[in-house]
């Protein structure tokens, strides 16, 4: 018998699957969420914390009893799904887990503004076109949207009634275009509660398999919506400038775990401190062989330069798993000789 689903948010679920997933599927899956999503899921894993066996089990268990009833339904709609999943978990079990798989496949308009405080919605709504607020409240829980209507100046709570009054329907491609016009507004306004946990460990993890760029963009949302995670975070995070702050014979022995090539690469348009660092722990020849390879290379994309940077951070992370040498991490950790 199956653990049955436990009493969690779908954005709770999806972060502790994640986490049981561990980190280097978790980052494939990072790669095909859209940034608003990415930086909610970044946020509640870093919340989490421990991780109960039972939930943990419970989650991954409904993951594939999602996963299952979407497989059938796409292959031959609910009724062949409600029997396939019936032979599997009896009758009432597959009319639960379809009931799910229903309800997660109808998205409402504007669902992701329900979090956000009315407050909140308010402040943000004032400036926006009476007919965008009429739509907007229309989706919202009755007693949400009352307290925004309340909140309006008189002149547009009055423009903002009446179009509601008098909306019929509204063509799909403008509820999508008015909800993505929004969604990106309000992703910087809607702020969210954090709390110091221990899912930092977690999601320090996931980031240490994403690529670069997508490292930078969740540490900077990070930095603005939670100062405190986002310090924490980097305490334990080892990213490609903090080379400089390695020791002499650590970095040269991942000076020769590294291509002269790569390293080139990596050193594209670092700042002059970790440049230095390097060149100080290689040979005189070394360094003017490596400055001729970055001088004869010429202008490269970024993103290739990211990407030489992150495979130079795996070796020195794969050596500071192995023991061959230290990080530092946060404050300055005592090294025994």
């Amino acid at each position: 018998m199956p653990p049955r689903p436990v009493e969690l948010s779908s954005r709770q679920k999806a972060a502790v699957l994640l986490v049981a997933l561990g980190p280097e599927a978790s980052a494939k899956m990072y790669q095909h969420l859209p940034q608003a999503e990415l930086e909610e899921l970044t946020l509640e894993i870093a919340r989490i914390g421990r991780i109960a066996p039972e939930t943990r089990a419970a989650v991954v268990s409904e993951y594939r009893e999602m996963c299952l009833a979407q497989d059938y339904i796409s292959e031959g709609g609910l009724g062949y799904a409600h029997e396939a999943l019936e032979s599997a978990f009896g009758s009432d079990r597959a009319k639960e887990i379809v009931g799910r798989v229903s309800k997660a496949m109808e998205v409402l308009p504007f669902d992701f503004i329900r979090k956000a405080e009315p407050a909140q919605l308010l402040m943000f709504l004032q400036d926006e076109h009476p007919q965008t607020i009429a739509l907007i409240l229309a989706y919202l829980p009755p007693a949400n949207a009352a307290t925004v209507l309340s909140g309006l100046w008189p002149d547009l709570r009055a423009e903002v009634a009446r179009r509601l009054a008098v909306m019929d329907r509204t063509p799909p491609e403008v509820i999508r275009e008015v909800e993505r016009v929004l969604q990106r507004k309000l992703s910087s306004v809607i702020s969210t509660e954090m709390t110091s946990a221990g899912g930092v460990k977690s999601l320090v993890e996931v980031l240490n398999w994403v690529d670069r760029s997508t490292e930078r963009t969740i540490l900077e949302s990070l930095s603005e919506q939670a100062p405190e995670v986002a310090e924490e975070v980097k305490k334990l995070m080892f990213v490609f400038e903090d080379i400089a702050g390695l020791d002499d014979r650590a970095i040269m022995q991942v000076l020769r775990e590294v291509d002269s090539k790569e390293l080139a690469l990596a050193l594209k348009g670092v700042n002059a401190q970790v440049a230095d660092r390097i060149f100080k722990c290689m040979s005189e020849r070394a360094g003017a062989m490596l400055r001729e390879d970055m001088e004869f290379m010429g202008p490269v994309r970024l993103r290739a330069v990211e990407e030489a940077q992150q495979r130079v951070v795996n070796i020195i992370r794969r050596l500071e798993e192995t023991g061959e040498i230290v990080v530092a991490r946060g404050e300055q950790e005592e090294i025994i000789e």
